[in-house]
């Protein structure tokens, strides 16, 4: 018998402010004003993992700017 994992494919809001260190209330206001972009199902936010490396991405490339 083979088990397969299934590995999530969404976050959400809670999930994502945990995993960047940040408040729930900064989180969704990142999601709301568009930084972070997400989903709306139903009455949920879903965040793709790929979708928080980006905003990780443009935040750190902007902040190397300002170093130079």
């Amino acid at each position: 018998m083979t088990t397969t994992v299934i590995e999530r494919k969404w976050h959400t809001t809670a999930e994502v402010a945990d995993m960047l260190g940040f408040g729930l209330s900064k989180t969704k206001m990142l999601v709301l004003t568009g930084e972070i972009r997400s989903v709306k199902i139903g009455r949920n936010r879903r965040i793709l993992p790929g979708w928080v490396d980006e905003y990780v991405q443009r935040v750190t490339t902007d902040a190397e700017g300002w170093a130079a």
